[in-house]
């Protein structure tokens, strides 16, 4: 089983948020109930950093979590659907939550919003760093607007930054 960066957030989304080996497990799951398959850790890998760096994931901390969350080790990353994400639930994935026993997790909205604008800030730095690419730059301004309605944060003075590799 492949998994689009749209069905990793439609999977991660159905916990609220997951960690690396839970969204493995997840996925494994759905593949196995769908031919008896399993899934290329590979193409997952490429998957995540796909929906990473498109934004449709958003890795973050367990500070992320809400204060009434289950605890987790504090070194744990958890994935969330991201504010460029159409979370798609692949075919055979709506029962996992149910197999796996992981309790729905909710998240500090402030929080995320401040992950997502530090990560936004480290995907301008990378695309100004390197060779400028243009599409990027388009493409992280777009963001910056789906960010906003997602997260409680403003991203104008990131905006600017943008336009002037632009110009």
């Amino acid at each position: 089983m492949d998994a689009t960066a749209d069905e990793l957030a439609g999977v991660v989304d159905l916990f609220g948020g997951l960690s690396r080996a839970e969204l493995g497990r997840a996925l494994s799951e759905a593949a196995f109930r769908a031919d008896g398959g399993s899934i290329d850790e590979r193409a997952l890998g490429e998957a995540i950093d796909e929906g990473l760096e498109s934004f449709t994931l958003l890795e973050c901390s367990t500070e992320c979590l809400a204060t009434d969350a289950p605890a987790l080790d504090p070194g744990t990353a958890l994935f969330v659907s991201g504010p460029a994400a159409f979370p798609t639930v692949p075919e055979y994935a709506e029962d996992v939550p149910h197999i796996l026993d992981i309790e729905r997790r909710r998240f500090d909205r402030d929080a995320l919003g401040v992950t997502a604008r530090e990560r936004f800030g480290d995907a301008i730095a990378a695309a100004r760093d390197g060779d400028l690419d243009d599409d990027r730059l388009r493409d992280l301004l777009e963001v910056s607007y789906d960010i906003e309605a997602w997260g409680p944060v403003e991203l104008d003075d990131e905006r600017a930054r943008i336009e002037e590799g632009l110009d």
